[in-house]
Parts: structure tokens; C-alpha cells; sequence
């Protein structure tokens, strides 16, 4: 994370050059990619409980003096944003596949700003907002495990450790989901009297159909079962009968059918229904 964060340019697909950045063969590889990303970050919060203090301020009040923020914050949010923030110092929300879940916090960056040539057309979608609270009340409660004790307080809970997680989970999810995007503005490009018609029809589903590949979608979720299983066996107890799998492979392909894939879709048509505005074809 830490050279994507410096420096956008060595990422998979190369946002400096729109014809690479909107190769479907490039971002599939991008979102394939992700998926192990996503994956690892779930398989490191589910060694710890839900821990449902983390995101309610009135049971874990957090002092906040960010006047940028409202008073009371729960800690996962306090340190979401207080992440975001710092982050943002260094220029990771110049990039234009990053998505603040606080926008307000960002600061200007103490680096030289990058430059990136315009490839996505002008819009407002982000859903980060529905992401985080998904992630919290769906994707949690389904892939934590039972530890058979109730929450024991921030005294004897790893509290900071899972919101520490938490982030990283987030961050994944809402750069996974925009991504949309761009394979939104590659099939644009490739069907455009298509999408124009549907766009000024005003015909969501339409959109939404002539996006859904449900083979791929098929594929997507068959290659999370397999990496869940993969990735969350120890290899040392794999073949000796003792290994119980480091996290739930139903909440990992859940989390993609319910959540990931229909986002995704929501982001490239809320982002077409837009993609008219100032152009030849308003």
C-alpha cells in the first residue's frame, strides 16, 4: 500500500494514459487484483470479534476537535478520518481512482501535485457512504466468528486493532466499487449510440442490463470461493484434518454478491446517467 499510496503511476493500470486506463482487459486485471487485496484485509479483521463499540459513539464516546467533523464520532469513524486526513497529505486523493469517506478532513498535499489527464467525464457519484454502512451492518456480522464471550470493553477488547482493519477494509471496497467507472466509460466508448439512447431514455434497467455480464459475475464469485479457501488455509494444517480456515468462505462470496457487484453496478449507471451532460448529445 505504501508505494500505491506515494505514487499512483506504478499501480496496474496506468492512469496517466487513457487508452490503458480504459482497456477492459486492464481493469479486469485491476479488479482481479483487488479481490485478493479485499480478501487478505477481511482474513486479518476477523481475528478479532465485531467489536459493535467501535461504531457507536454513545457506547465508546471519542473526544473530536476537528471542526470539520460532527462532535460525536465513533472510533472507527475517528480513525477513518483522521487516516484520510493524513493521507491525504501526501497526495493520495489526487489520484483519481481514490474516494474520501471524509472528504471535509482533506488537507493540501506537502508534495508536488500530480497531473493526470481527464479520462472519466465530470460526475458525483460515490457511494461510499451506503459502502461503510454495508460493511458494518452486512459484511461484519456475516464473516466475524462467534468467540463465545460478549464484548469484555476497550480495556481487554483489541478495539483500535480492528478499526485499524477496518480502514484498510474500506478503502479496498471503495476503490473496488468505483472502479466501475472506468469500465462504465470504456463500454460507453465502445456502444456510444447505444448508451446514448438508454441514457436519454432515462431507462436505468436498460443500463443496467446492457452492463451485466452474468457469466463474468458467475466467474467473479467461483474465483472468491477459491481464494477465500486458498488464502484463509494454513498450509501447514492443510492436509492434517486440524485446520478450521482463518475466515467464513460464504461470508467472502456473499460479501462480493451482495454487496461488491450490485455497488459496482450502481456506480456505472449513476455514473452514464450523467455522462451526457455537456456534451454533443445533452
Amino acid at each position: 500500500m505504501a508505494l500505491e499510496l506515494l505514487d499512483h503511476m506504478d499501480t496496474a493500470i496506468d492512469l496517466s494514459d487513457p487508452s490503458s486506463a480504459l482497456d477492459l482487459a486492464n481493469i479486469r486485471f485491476q479488479l482481479i487484483r483487488l479481490e485478493d487485496t479485499i480478501t487478505f484485509h477481511l482474513i486479518e479483521r476477523v481475528q478479532f470479534p465485531l467489536n459493535a463499540a467501535i461504531y457507536d459513539p454513545d457506547l465508546l464516546p471519542i473526544p473530536n476537535s476537528n471542526l470539520a467533523l460532527p462532535p460525536n464520532l465513533s472510533l472507527a469513524d475517528y480513525m477513518l478520518s483522521e487516516t484520510e486526513r493524513l493521507h491525504s497529505l501526501v497526495r493520495r486523493y489526487d489520484a483519481p481512482d481514490e474516494y474520501p469517506f471524509f472528504p471535509q478532513v482533506l488537507q493540501r498535499p506537502m508534495m508536488a501535485p500530480l497531473r493526470y489527464p481527464k479520462i472519466l467525464h465530470e460526475n458525483n457519484v460515490n457511494v461510499n457512504s451506503i459502502i461503510k454502512d454495508k460493511y458494518i451492518k452486512e459484511i461484519l456480522p456475516e464473516a466475524c466468528r462467534d468467540f463465545g464471550r460478549t464484548d469484555r470493553g476497550e480495556t481487554k477488547e483489541n478495539y483500535g486493532s480492528a478499526a485499524t482493519c477496518d480502514i484498510a477494509c474500506l478503502q479496498a471496497l471503495s476503490r473496488r466499487i468505483h472502479f466501475g467507472k472506468y469500465v462504465a466509460e470504456s463500454k460507453f466508448r465502445k456502444e456510444t449510440d447505444r448508451f446514448v439512447a438508454l441514457i436519454k431514455a432515462e431507462d436505468r434497467t436498460g443500463i443496467d442490463a446492457a452492463i451485466t455480464d452474468a457469466k463474468v459475475e458467475q466467474k467473479v464469485l467461483e474465483r472468491l470461493r477459491l481464494k477465500a479457501k486458498t488464502y484463509g488455509t494454513d498450509p501447514s494444517t492443510a492436509n492434517d484434518g486440524t485446520d478450521t480456515g482463518k475466515i467464513n468462505i460464504d461470508a467472502v462470496v456473499k460479501m462480493y454478491a451482495q454487496v461488491v457487484i450490485p455497488l459496482t453496478k450502481v456506480v456505472e449507471v449513476e455514473y452514464l446517467m450523467q455522462r451526457l451532460k455537456g456534451t454533443e448529445w445533452e
